[in-house]
């Protein structure tokens, strides 16, 4: 007997797939401002000098936590953002085998440089959106970010 999707499953796939094709289309229209700006990196390397920003001197697998990438990713990531002098390695003082990843002075200039690009980038996206939508887009967003992270 063939399965019949219901009025809710495809509402679930409907607004599944907008969801996903509303961060991917984000991630493309930044990373074109990027380019535009000639700012030298990538959506994923922003989001890893941001996280050092907000946290210096964290470990690979913190970061990959925070921004939600994979080991290997963010292995390749962390070497990009060092081959051009915006982050470097340090060992551990307390686990040799681990490496605390900080921002260079060109990372915390390129920041400076990066950041009014990201926020006009992002004022753009929402400016189709009231401040009550925002809010109401914030929420629920957060709401569903809740109930699908892992109990504490």
């Amino acid at each position: 007997m063939p399965v019949t999707a219901t009025a809710s499953d495809l509402r679930t796939e409907i607004s599944g797939f907008l969801l996903e094709r509303t961060a991917r289309r984000m991630k493309q229209y930044v990373q074109e401002c990027l380019q535009r700006a000639q700012a030298g990196i990538t959506v994923d390397q922003w989001l890893v000098l941001q996280e050092l920003h907000r946290c210096d001197g964290q470990s690979q697998w913190a970061i990959a936590q925070a921004i939600y990438k994979d080991a290997p990713t963010m292995t390749r990531i962390i070497d990009l953002l060092c081959e051009k002098g915006l982050t470097h390695r340090q060992a551990d003082i307390t686990d040799r085998r681990r490496f605390c990843i900080y921002l260079t002075a060109e990372g915390r200039q390129k920041i400076a440089e990066v950041l009014p690009v990201i926020h006009a980038a992002r004022r753009h996206a929402w400016a189709v959106l009231s401040d009550a939508q925002i809010t109401a887009l914030e929420h629920l967003l957060n709401l569903v970010f809740e109930h699908l992270s892992p109990p504490a």
